[in-house]
């Protein structure tokens, strides 16, 4: 097992733990963007969560520099990511046709959709690093699994 798949699963059991018992939607957020930014603060420069609200993603807890307060649905590497339902590696986000540069230290970006039951989103997790091509199928792997386990306690 790589050392990256080895953190996301130290990660898994210790968010299960943080969360246990908490099912306030701010607080259980902001712990768990503070947790991806603590286990690799060497590539997170920016980690939060964007809510489906209405018809737009609302900024939702963060840890990192300013960010945008919305965006529509289908815009930026977010609101794609919300409508297609899956999630996105972008390796370079200058390559990124319509990318929102809400900082211009982004280089590269994940964005991992959280479904309900029904398979509806209902907000995404947002990763941005300063270094080019960050992010790969084992961090993909481990954010889905950070998303379904805040779907799984925060819409049972």
């Amino acid at each position: 097992m790589s050392e990256r798949k080895r953190a996301y699963s130290l990660l898994l059991r210790q968010m299960e733990a943080l969360i246990d018992g908490e099912h306030d939607e701010t607080a259980v957020l902001s712990n768990v963007t503070a947790l991806l930014r603590d286990t690799f603060p060497e590539r997170f420069f920016w980690v939060g969560f964007y809510l489906v609200r209405l018809d737009a993603l609302l900024l939702g807890p963060f840890q990192g520099s300013v960010a945008c307060f919305r965006i529509e649905r289908g815009k930026g590497v977010c609101g794609a990511a919300w409508a297609r339902g899956a999630s996105i590696v972008v390796p370079d986000v200058e390559r990124f046709a319509g990318h929102i540069a809400c900082s211009d230290l982004s280089r590269s970006e994940i964005v991992v959709p959280m479904l309900d039951r029904d398979g509806t989103v209902w907000g995404v997790i947002d990763v941005d690093s300063a270094m080019a091509d960050a992010f790969d199928e084992t961090d993909k792997e481990g954010l889905e699994g950070v998303a379904t386990l805040l779907s799984a306690h925060l819409r049972p």
